[in-house]
């Protein structure tokens, strides 16, 4: 697995999954720490061929998607390679490497962090 470090996951107190690094929108104003890892994380989502590739592998069967899978975005391959990477830095995917392909995977974590932050009061 990558060695990329993955938006920081705070423990849940009441333990029911993962809480997001930052508190919902509406809970509190939001720490300048915590602006700079959820403004990572939007910014590498705020480009159309990120968020389809985000997509791509978020959606595909069994959770990963080799690169071999979803390069069909409109672009070149290296730039494929580079929107993946940014991906990756925001923490947002994860890879493994098996023979020459690469397999991308979102971890439900991160999916559940996304939700939490953008989720608004009372709603379950």
């Amino acid at each position: 697995m990558s060695n990329a470090s993955l938006l920081p996951l705070l423990e849940p107190a009441d333990g029911q999954g993962a809480a997001p690094c930052c508190p919902p929108l509406t809970e509190r104003p939001m720490t300048a720490e915590e602006a700079e890892t959820a403004a990572r994380m939007f910014k590498a989502l705020g480009d159309p061929v990120r968020l389809r590739l985000f997509s791509a592998v978020a959606s595909h069967e069994g959770g990963e998607a080799c690169v071999c899978d979803i390069s069909d975005v409109g672009v070149s391959q290296p730039t494929v390679s580079h929107h993946l990477k940014k991906l990756k830095d925001a923490g947002l995917l994860t890879s493994e490497r098996r023979g020459t392909w690469v397999y991308y995977r979102v971890e439900s974590s991160v999916l559940a962090a996304m939700g939490k932050l953008l989720t608004l009061p009372g709603a379950a």
